[in-house]
């Protein structure tokens, strides 16, 4: 009876909760490093706010579809799997950027320190995880 007190108390279940959510965004972004045909910390680190931009859009929109993912699923493996599709699905709305501006080479020119394009892409992540997050069931 007492463990299950500990377990329910709100302390307990928010630290359970952000550990996980931190979990799954270390894992997404190791799975946007690989998406994206730039090094995203090592040009971060040289200062280019582009990829800054990009990252800390998909940083704020995978976080967001968690958010939406909490609110709406009492177990934490619901949660997750909610979670992380809808990061996939922010993953597919990247690729989807690339392919509908053939003539703009996306990664390209953020690499390149382009930051309209930058901060496109960072619209584009936020924008989207409130449509993912809000059709979370």
């Amino acid at each position: 009876m007492l463990m299950d007190a500990f377990w329910q108390h709100p302390v307990v279940q928010m630290t359970g909760y952000y550990t996980v959510v931190l979990l799954c965004l270390l894992v997404a972004m190791a799975m946007f490093e690989v998406v994206t045909r730039y090094k995203n910390w090592e040009e971060i680190q040289k200062g280019n706010i582009a990829v800054a931009l990009a990252t800390g859009g998909k940083i704020i929109g995978i976080c967001n579809v968690f958010r939406y993912s909490i609110e709406h699923h009492a177990t934490l493996l619901a949660t997750i799997g909610w979670g992380m599709f809808g990061f996939v699905l922010l993953i597919v709305a990247y690729l989807l950027f690339e392919f509908v501006t053939p003539r703009l080479d996306v990664d390209k020119e953020i690499a390149k320190g382009n930051k309209a394009v930058g901060f496109i892409s960072f619209a584009i992540s936020l924008g989207l995880s409130f449509v993912i997050g809000s059709t979370i069931p």
